[in-house]
């Protein structure tokens, strides 16, 4: 989903400590900033486990899930992006916030998967729609032992696409439309539930 002609490359925190910061992001191909709309829907409703939670946030892109969930309360973010240019704005965006409990990874989310040994209580997933990952990277997912038992799963993509196949050890919870997009939460029950 191509920006609007004129449209900054700014994206605004809008709750919690950081509530009104903008950060600048570079652009790149896919990358895409999930809207101040749909932000304040999930952050809504993953109020009750934020605070203190274990963040993943696979395609980082501009950052504004990752940096909201901080701002929020969050107690850890991992940001994995593989464009370098436009993981050092991730860096400089850190630094400018003053936050210590963000970790930036450059590398592909997939590859990361089958090689990373941590626990989440919240991922956010959310690649490029173009590429068509959301399955791929919910197989891999599960396969990694990334999530903990009760974690919560934040899924976007193009509304014009249907949800992935999910296993049955992920339900999905909540599920909404802004535009073009399609956005759901989804809870992990833990292996026993498969």
């Amino acid at each position: 989903m191509p920006r609007r002609p004129g449209h900054s490359n700014l994206v605004r925190i809008i709750g919690g400590r950081h509530r009104g910061r903008k950060l600048s992001f570079p652009d790149a191909a896919g990358l895409r900033p999930t809207s101040d709309r749909i932000r304040e829907t999930l952050f809504n409703w993953l109020q009750p486990f934020i605070d203190g939670a274990d963040c993943l946030d696979l395609f980082a892109g501009s950052g504004s899930v990752g940096f909201e969930a901080v701002s929020r309360g969050a107690g850890r973010v991992t940001m994995v992006e593989k464009n370098p240019k436009v993981a050092a704005q991730l860096k400089k965006n850190a630094a400018l916030l003053e936050v210590e409990k963000i970790e930036i990874i450059v590398d592909d989310a997939l590859r990361w998967l089958e090689k990373q040994d941590q626990e989440f209580d919240i991922v956010f997933l959310d690649p490029p729609f173009a590429d068509k990952l959301l399955q791929q990277v919910i197989d891999r997912l599960i396969n990694s032992g990334a999530l903990k038992p009760g974690a919560h799963i934040y899924l976007e993509q193009d509304a014009k696409d249907t949800f992935p196949t999910l296993p049955a050890s992920i339900e999905i919870i909540r599920k909404k439309n802004a535009g073009q997009v399609n956005y759901a939460l989804a809870k992990y029950g833990g292996i026993n539930s498969q």
